[in-house]
């Protein structure tokens, strides 16, 4: 199901996931949504940047750059379009229901643009955009109060991508509050070697790894990820590599159980 508005929100959820773009679930976490579906539960997934830019504006050079890589031509309002759908048609094959709040991806924030390379989109949060901080941990509170008996989930922030690194900093307004809140790790980011211990120094905050056995649920997994058409050819280059790339990470995090396959969440 498709909610359109905060108010939708209830206490039947029992797992609402914060993900900054279209995907990031279905990738750090899509094999707990998975086999919480399987036992009869029913997941929210929340995008919080998932508006779609007003048609006609102007995107920089860079953000154009961007779609076209993902195939998605050149109007960011379209693009935005595709990408829901992308979405809608994963999140159904997980079982989750989807909530696209109107925040623009960062490529398309700001007036002139406050992030026109790829450095700065994996640099410093943009002072523009600090305020977005509060702001998303407020929704998310909102969120929170409605949902009392549910988990929490958001992204760790690995890769140092703007909109990761905020919705991570939002969602640890509300475990410091000691909101059951629980940190996925970014996938792709997370699988290059060093990424998880460099956000853990950065963070330094103690946390405790919560795993999630999805081994049978892979599968589902990677049939939702792969609806992500505009997304496997930017960040994995085929579907022979998103497979491997998946199931390679999720075999990796207990090594001394072979054909065991985890997720790895993390708590302060």
């Amino acid at each position: 199901m498709q909610l359109t508005s905060l108010d939708q929100i209830d206490r039947h959820y029992r797992h609402i996931y914060f993900q900054p773009h279209f995907d990031d679930a279905a990738l750090s976490a899509g094999g707990a949504i998975a086999l919480q579906h399987e036992t009869g539960q029913r997941p929210l997934i929340v995008t919080v940047f998932g508006g779609i830019p007003p048609a006609g504006t102007p995107i920089s050079s860079y953000a154009q750059q961007v779609q076209q890589r993902m195939g998605l031509g050149g109007d960011a309002a379209e693009a935005a379009r595709k990408r829901r759908a992308e979405d809608a048609a994963a999140a159904e094959i997980l079982g989750a229901d989807t909530l696209w709040l109107d925040y623009l991806d960062a490529i398309y924030r700001g007036s002139p643009p406050l992030y026109t390379t790829e450095e700065q989109l994996f640099g410093e949060v943009n002072a523009a955009d600090l305020a977005l901080d509060a702001e998303l941990a407020g929704i998310f509170g909102q969120i929170a109060e409605r949902t009392p008996l549910a988990a929490l989930y958001a992204p760790l922030g690995v890769g140092g991508h703007v909109d990761h690194v905020l919705c991570c900093s939002a969602a640890d307004r509300l475990a410091q509050r000691k909101l059951n809140v629980k940190f996925y790790e970014d996938v792709p980011y997370v699988t290059q070697p060093g990424a998880l211990a460099a956000r853990q120094h950065q963070l330094n905050i103690a946390m405790e790894p919560e795993l999630v056995e999805v081994s049978g649920m892979i599968p589902t997994k990677l049939e939702a990820v792969a609806a992500y058409t505009s997304q496997v050819g930017l960040l994995f280059s085929s579907q022979d590599r998103l497979r491997t790339m998946l199931n390679g990470y999720a075999s990796s995090i207990r090594k001394t159980y072979p054909g065991i396959q985890l997720e790895r969440y993390w708590r302060w």
